[in-house]
């Protein structure tokens, strides 16, 4: 919920799944993403078994980002094909960051 009120904070357009195999289950109903936040231990479905999937799927251009109060989470997540692991709570500025970042990148390919 912390993170869904800074995105919001930042304008930007959300879509919560509340599992792992939710998210999933977007991916393969055609549903595009940016980016996309897992927290490693989510129900039905962790986090890092959900990037595997989406990875496996051929899901190449979306920026993956694992969170987690566990630092230990960091490794299991960039195994599991993430592009970054931010450790909980997820600041502000870094999270504006990213986000930024993902902002610059789809401005660079629509040219």
């Amino acid at each position: 919920m912390v993170l869904s009120a800074m995105l919001r904070k930042l304008h930007c357009e959300i879509t919560m799944a509340m599992n792992g195999k939710e998210s999933v289950d977007l991916f393969i109903e055609g549903r595009k993403f940016d980016i996309v936040f897992c927290d490693k231990d989510m129900p039905i479905m962790s986090g890092p078994e959900a990037v595997e999937k989406i990875r496996a799927m051929g899901e190449s251009d979306v920026k993956i980002v694992g969170i987690s109060a566990n630092n230990n989470a960091q490794d299991v997540f960039m195994n599991a094909g993430a592009d970054v692991f931010v450790p909980k709570p997820m600041k502000f500025d870094v999270l504006e960051a990213m986000i930024q970042e993902v902002i610059n990148k789809k401005n660079n390919t629509m040219v």
